[in-house]
């Protein structure tokens, strides 16, 4: 595909040295940090900060570039085209529960914390999940007491992205008796804070470059000054949870288009009966619905990305609108990808299991497509579903 056709004018030259930085710096490692299920190195990291790569979508007067959203979305596709632990950590400072700080922390705590993520000196990554409270994320137990000048913590987190690797942790909890949404807010735990451990690594079957694990409290006590949410703030969170979204939105358009490239490449490279693949109308076809998937998923993608407003808010219906349409091409168009390259499509060499396995993470990641499903309804509808009754 040309890559015109891709391509905003406006963001082609940061583009252009995301793909550069990517291909050069990182691609010669994306496959080992996948065998060996290890993440890129603190000092690659303080890299991308020099970069300017963590700070895109963030203000200027903390060390970010005070862009526009698209701009920092428009870094991650380009890494997570080739290396989706580095392109997670782009995601994770301009798109990830830093945003929730940026967008409902405190002057003092912005202070305090976004320089740091900006620099890459430290990562913030987010507790939402729990054993029993995944998609029903109001059925979470996890409680925070104020105890004068300092939060008590206890409980647990499932399925936590750089879960063990992140210095920080927004970790959302119960911050008083109420019931379901009504008592959630959220609260900055530091890695290495008495009472706060980590389960095994996970050993998942994407993701492989991307630490998760559990996080346990046991008595974990923190300055109240850490409270970043109230109690009675889970809307606002989740608000903010839509950025995050179309970061996940834009690894799964990553991780389409790369398949997408490589499949163009190889079946005008590729003979079979004395002839390209591509003279073969049964592969014209299925190439093509690559094509269509991929770009409206793009489309819908930068339509959510148009949607932010002044408050850097995009609009909840466009992001799961994209969210879920981008989910599901990921996987769809790698195993196309997969099933054009025949045996060498299953073959670690050329990339497409590693693609294809990484979809289905995203997929999963931030909301399943059957919840952003939910989510689509009831924006259009403008009503709530009480999934319980």
């Amino acid at each position: 595909m040309k890559e015109d056709v891709v391509t905003h004018d406006e963001y082609a030259e940061i583009r252009r040295l995301a793909a550069q930085v990517a291909s050069e710096v990182y691609g010669p490692l994306a496959e080992q940090m996948d065998v060996d299920r290890t993440p890129i190195s603190q000092e690659q990291r303080r890299q991308l900060g020099e970069l300017g790569f963590l700070g895109i979508a963030h203000p200027e007067e903390y060390g970010g570039s005070g862009a526009p959203l698209a701009q920092a979305l428009a870094v991650v596709e380009e890494f997570g085209k080739v290396c989706r632990p580095a392109a997670f950590q782009v995601f994770e400072a301009n798109t990830g529960p830093a945003q929730v700080v940026n967008h409902l922390g405190t002057p003092e705590q912005k202070e305090r914390w976004l320089p740091a993520i900006i620099s890459g000196e430290k990562t913030m990554a987010v507790g939402i999940s729990e054993p029993d409270a995944g998609s029903a994320a109001t059925d979470m137990r996890t409680t925070a007491k104020v105890t004068g000048a300092t939060v008590v913590i206890n409980g647990n987190k499932r399925w936590i992205s750089n879960g063990g690797e992140a210095d920080q942790y927004v970790v959302y909890c119960r911050l008083s008796d109420a019931p379901g949404a009504k008592g959630i807010g959220a609260v900055v735990v530091d890695k290495g804070t008495p009472g706060f451990s980590f389960g095994a690594g996970e050993r998942l079957m994407g993701f492989r470059g991307i630490p998760s694990a559990d996080l346990y409290f046991d008595n974990v006590e923190v300055p109240v000054e850490n409270i970043v949410v109230p109690a009675g703030g889970f809307g606002k969170l989740f608000g903010v949870f839509s950025i995050e979204r179309m970061g996940n939105t834009t690894m799964s358009l990553a991780i389409g288009q790369a398949a997408l490239d490589k499949t163009l490449k190889y079946v005008q490279e590729r003979e079979q009966f004395g002839k390209p693949l591509i003279e073969f109308q049964s592969i014209q076809v299925m190439v093509a619905d690559m094509v269509l998937q991929v770009e409206a998923a793009r489309l819908l993608r930068d339509e959510a990305a148009a949607s932010v407003d002044a408050q850097g808010m995009p609009d909840p219906l466009k992001v799961s609108l994209a969210k879920c349409t981008a989910n599901e091409m990921g996987k769809r168009v790698t195993d196309l990808a997969m099933q054009i390259h025949g045996g060498n499509g299953y073959t670690e060499e050329y990339g497409l299991e590693r693609l294809h396995r990484d979809a289905h993470g995203w997929a999963i990641a931030g909301g399943t497509p059957a919840m952003q499903r939910i989510r689509i309804v009831s924006e259009v509808l403008g009503r709530k579903f009480d999934q319980r009754r």
